[in-house]
């Protein structure tokens, strides 16, 4: 079995704009080239995950995102990093699209996101880490029984005492590449 890095697309590895189909705006965040290089160098999968609730509202089409993640693609090999697959959530039960507007498992805090990608590429979940700046994946990586890391941002940092004890990290970081090397320092 491998052992992945799920690495939240919006706020983690890219600039955190709300509903961002634009391309031009598709930026990665500082440190990411360099965190993933470490960590794609221990022989970890990088898997990127994103949740997508515009799609089920109707505010983009999903193929709208997948461009997005294309484009994050593009961004990382243009860096020497290669992703190993994305899973994505297009659903909110709130939605105004009838397919996607349902109560799935694959929308956090639930971790069916993360369990589809476990058995997709063969992942040993105990042995992986999700990196996000979002308390809903963080339960979910908690609940999956994955080692689970908050990049912390400004919202984060305020609230980041609230949450209850299934959305507590194992660890918070300001930036990617601080969380990559303290993954390294406990996966020795």
């Amino acid at each position: 079995m491998n052992k992945a890095i799920f690495l939240n697309k919006d706020g983690t590895l890219i600039k955190d704009i709300p509903n961002n189909i634009n391309l031009k705006y598709v930026s990665l965040n500082e440190g990411v080239i360099d965190a993933l290089k470490l960590l794609q160098g221990k022989g970890f999968y990088l898997i990127l995950i994103t949740h997508q609730a515009g799609i089920a509202y109707g505010y983009f089409k999903e193929q709208a995102i997948i461009s997005a993640i294309y484009r994050v693609e593009e961004l990382l090999k243009f860096k020497g990093v290669y992703l190993d697959g994305y899973v994505l959530c297009p659903h909110h039960p709130g939605g105004k699209v009838r397919k996607y507007s349902i109560d799935c498992d694959c929308r956090t805090p639930k971790p069916g996101l993360l369990l589809n990608a476990a058995k997709k590429y063969n992942l040993d979940l105990t042995s992986s880490w999700i990196l996000s700046n979002s308390s809903n994946d963080i339960e979910a990586g908690n609940t999956a029984g994955c080692h689970t890391i908050m990049i912390e941002n400004e919202l984060t940092a305020t609230v980041n005492s609230i949450f209850d004890e299934a959305q507590k990290p194992n660890a918070n970081f300001l930036d990617i590449k601080t969380a990559a090397e303290f993954i390294l320092a406990q996966t020795k």
